[in-house]
């Protein structure tokens, strides 16, 4: 099978699409699928493949990370991917690939799906603040509504983002299909315990969050919770792992809240064995976010063994239940710190949690949902097909008609 994607953003802009996106191209390739993928260019260095198509683009207002790919070369690709003949073409996001990847099909008479990556009725207003709030929720969802029902099948995350787009009126076909881990180079890489080098001994409790520093991550909140844990264990750090929009607020909250020598902020690691160190080393993974539509990093901090605590919210509900690897916590600072507490005062607790954890893990092995996405780009293909069977065959007989 021949497939194009098309996604706004790729790597090395960091962030669980881009890894989404990543995962999934490579399962599909060890299945012997040949998968095209258009994305923009950046000004950082990158490692790109055969398979990767780069767009010049310009800087996105208000979010400097981004890029927006030029429409005019987007368009200009039409001509050369005809010649490689396509099955499907699969959309990752809703800005120029939307609109590009729909006209970039209908000239290439390609079927369509779309996966909704991002929770945007609850990501706007952190972005746009002048505008408000209700506001920016009705356009997400008015735009999220016609976007949807432009393609032939949407692909959902998680089963809470499924039902919010049914309750939003998109009437396309909505599939629940999650993105997968490659567990195995997940797993492999090691390096050095990182505790030293942040200034901890062995035995002070350390929690860990890797994300985004992105406002809807809802990380001040962990900030306030900490405080709490700070209470009974003074000796315990929070260690904040990532880059974005919202870091200096966060410093800055840190100071206020006089935390300055108990958060670290590492910034980014990269994925070669320092941030599987940094999850191998936490006691407690900690996770607040109510706008997630899956929640790569809970299966990652899962999958190393580090037991999380964390909202049970939106996409999230899928992955965490409650004993399999995870606390679930209230959406409360001194609710949530309480079940730090029984992690990091229980420690017994806290290695039968961690053995559970690599259990549970092993449900989001790539190669199994990877086959899920496998089986629903044939059926899509094969529905768009016999339309255009049925389609022939009117024209057929009308002609039958006109004739007679």
């Amino acid at each position: 099978m021949r497939l194009l994607m098309v996604s706004d953003v790729y790597f090395p802009r960091v962030n669980g699409v881009s890894t989404s996106i990543q995962t999934t191209r490579r399962a599909l390739d060890q299945l012997g699928h040949e998968v095209t993928l258009i994305v923009p260019n950046y000004p950082q260095p990158h490692a790109d493949d055969e398979g990767l198509v780069r767009i010049p683009g310009h800087r996105v207002l208000l979010d400097p990370e981004d890029r927006l790919m030029r429409w005019s070369e987007l368009m200009r690709l039409g001509p050369n991917l005809a010649s490689h003949e396509y099955d499907l073409l699969h959309i990752h996001t809703p800005f120029a690939a939307h609109y590009a990847g729909l006209r970039l099909a209908r000239s290439l008479g390609l079927p369509v799906v779309e996966t909704y990556h991002t929770f945007f009725e609850q990501y706007l207003e952190h972005y746009i603040p002048f505008l408000p709030g209700t506001l920016l929720r009705l356009a997400a969802r008015r735009l999220t509504v016609s976007q949807g029902n432009a393609v032939d099948t949407l692909i959902a995350p998680s089963l809470a983002m499924r039902d919010q787009l049914l309750r939003y009126g998109v009437r396309t076909p909505v599939e629940v299909i999650p993105t997968g881990i490659d567990l195995t180079a997940w797993r492999g890489p090691e390096a050095p315990d990182p505790r030293p080098a942040l200034g901890l001994t062995a035995n002070q409790p350390m929690l860990l969050y890797v994300g985004r520093m992105a406002f809807e991550k809802n990380i001040e909140f962990l900030l306030k919770m900490f405080t709490h844990v700070l209470g009974q264990r003074p000796d315990a750090r929070l260690v904040l792992a990532g880059e974005g929009p919202a870091e200096t607020h966060l410093r800055r909250q840190v100071g206020l809240l006089g935390l300055q020598e108990q958060v670290r902020f590492v910034g980014y690691l990269p994925r070669d064995g320092a941030l599987q160190a940094l999850y191998r080393a936490a006691d407690a993974f900690v996770f607040a976010s109510t706008t997630e539509t899956q929640g790569l990093v809970l299966i990652e901090a899962m999958a190393l063994g580090t037991p999380v605590v964390a909202l049970a919210e939106m996409g999230t509900r899928d992955i965490l239940q409650e004993g399999e690897g995870c606390l679930i916590a209230p959406h409360e600072p001194t609710g949530f710190a309480a079940r730090v507490l029984e992690l990091l005062n229980h420690p017994h607790r806290a290695s039968e949690l961690a053995a559970r954890a690599i259990q549970a893990a092993e449900a989001w092995r790539e190669d199994r949902v990877v086959r899920r996405l496998v089986h629903l780009y044939e059926q899509v293909i094969a529905q768009k097909k016999d339309r255009a069977a049925r389609v022939l065959l009117k024209d057929e007989e009308r002609a039958k008609e006109t004739a007679m």
